[in-house]
């Protein structure tokens, strides 16, 4: 089973302050038993060094290089998927909504995945299952 992991999972994974850490934790280690392969996007990876380095700093941003990083296949955005996400971002018309979320669902779409492992709700919405 091919897995999708997003952002929020990731960042959860690592901030021991975060309300989701526990599940994040949890869904990670089930993820990585034989036969799961996680992958994630470049956009994905950009959103989460920013977010790790500001609000964990350089070593917990040096873990998710070292220890995380290497379990996740990476594909890269396209120039044409970038233009379907700013297309869907732009009709979707909302706040909340990000490029890198429709990035992802658009990655999805042409992999024919089904599962994300994220604790994002604009995933459901788009007719994907949350791990946890």
């Amino acid at each position: 089973m091919n897995i999708f992991v997003d952002t929020s999972a990731l960042f959860a994974l690592l901030d021991g302050d975060d309300s989701n850490y526990k599940k994040a934790k949890a869904a990670w280690a089930d993820a990585l038993k034989p036969g799961t392969s996680l992958v994630t996007t470049n956009y994905v990876l950009l959103e989460c060094a920013v977010l790790i380095q500001g609000r964990l700093g350089m070593d917990a941003l040096r873990g998710f290089h070292n220890d995380i990083l290497p379990l996740i296949g990476v594909e890269w955005i396209s120039e044409e998927i970038h233009a379907r996400a700013v297309s869907a971002l732009l009709a979707a018309s909302k706040r909340s909504l990000s490029l890198v979320d429709c990035a992802s669902f658009e990655v999805m779409r042409a992999l024919g995945l089904s599962k994300a492992l994220c604790f994002d709700p604009h995933f459901t919405e788009q007719g994907f299952s949350r791990i946890p």
